[in-house]
């Protein structure tokens, strides 16, 4: 478990360190989430040991998550750093949280406890995307590789006309989802509904952000938040561009296996987003934890690069296209 918790809090530590110190830290927190990650992945080919558990390693983050936030709100609405330390907080912090605490938080809301869960949707809600929640669990990983699912991206689609249709649609599609199973319980208050709790979670943490910093302090904690939601819609983007599943003889889809995911096994990305790209393995087997995640580059569709790369690629879509459509087409006759 040790290169989980290397590779996930050296980008935390970093940026803490960065935020209260300024100098070479903003520079050092960026390029441990990019360019060592970059390299790392590229030199070395070190197997990830499988284990049962990792919920020490995701609660830590989760702490560090908490921390970081407000800490990075206080830095970037501060006058105690200089203009440049604080974009390269901004794309740090945008990075980490988008890329780290987005794994975490998803790692967090698929657990069993109660009380894990919750804490993987606090994290959600102080980057005011609550809803993800709802739309990641009841419509995602039902709908996964079909139209319905706003978070499959379509052959030929951008990220972002991609990211424009998403950001509404998983909105709607989990609240119609959210309502309509609370519909077949037993009357209940309004207030115990999820989407109450998301909104007042996103509340509450920009209450915080203006307690810190006022409107500068609100304004930087949206900017963030934005930022980092980029990085998830992109991980979704990524991950089931074209896939799609085929429909049966009876008008229901098949099954979700494992061709209706990109799955990308370079070793230190993985091990910084907690196995999230081992990604048809966690569709098939949602409550398997993320050390045990696997790859099998026969039956499961491999990204020609690692998932941070590949990230940066779909930002340029005719790129992207370039790169992708043809593998989805071979992958789409073979399945």
């Amino acid at each position: 478990m040790i290169w989980y918790a290397i590779a996930s809090l050296t980008p935390a530590v970093l940026l803490a360190l960065a935020c209260l110190f300024g100098g070479v830290w903003p520079l050092a927190a960026l390029l441990s989430i990019t360019l060592l990650v970059f390299t790392l992945d590229r030199i070395t080919r070190r197997v990830l040991v499988r284990d049962k558990s990792g919920r020490g390693i995701s609660l830590t983050l989760a702490a560090a998550h908490f921390v970081l936030l407000p800490l990075g709100v206080w830095a970037l609405a501060g006058d105690q750093l200089n203009a440049t330390d604080k974009v390269l907080i901004f794309l740090g912090l945008g990075m980490f949280f988008g890329q780290v605490s987005n794994s975490n938080a998803h790692e967090l809301v698929h657990a069993s406890n109660r009380w894990t869960r919750r804490i993987g949707t606090a994290i959600y809600c102080s980057l005011l995307y609550g809803h993800h929640v709802s739309a990641h669990l009841r419509v995602h990983h039902i709908h996964v590789a079909t139209d319905a699912d706003p978070n499959s991206a379509r052959l030929g689609e951008g990220f972002y006309a991609f990211a424009l249709r998403a950001l509404r649609g998983e909105f709607v599609a989990g609240l119609h989802a959210e309502t309509k199973h609370r519909a077949r319980a037993a009357a209940l208050p309004i207030w115990t509904h999820p989407y109450v709790a998301y909104v007042a979670g996103a509340a509450l943490t920009l209450g915080v952000a203006a307690i810190i910093a006022g409107w500068a302090g609100v304004l930087h904690l949206l900017a963030v938040a934005l930022y980092a939601q980029m990085q998830l819609l992109m991980s979704d983007y990524v991950q089931h561009y074209g896939l799609r599943r085929k429909p049966r003889a009876d008008g229901r889809m098949e099954p979700v296996g494992p061709q209706h995911s990109w799955n990308a096994p370079q070793w230190y990305s993985s091990a910084m987003m907690l196995n999230a790209p081992r990604h048809s393995d966690h569709h098939m087997r949602p409550a398997r934890a993320f050390p045990a995640l696997e790859v099998s580059p026969d039956s499961m569709p491999i990204l020609p690069r690692s998932l941070p790369v590949m990230a940066a690629l779909a930002l340029v879509p005719p790129i992207w296209r370039r790169v992708m459509d043809r593998r989805v087409a071979r992958w789409q006759q073979t399945a």
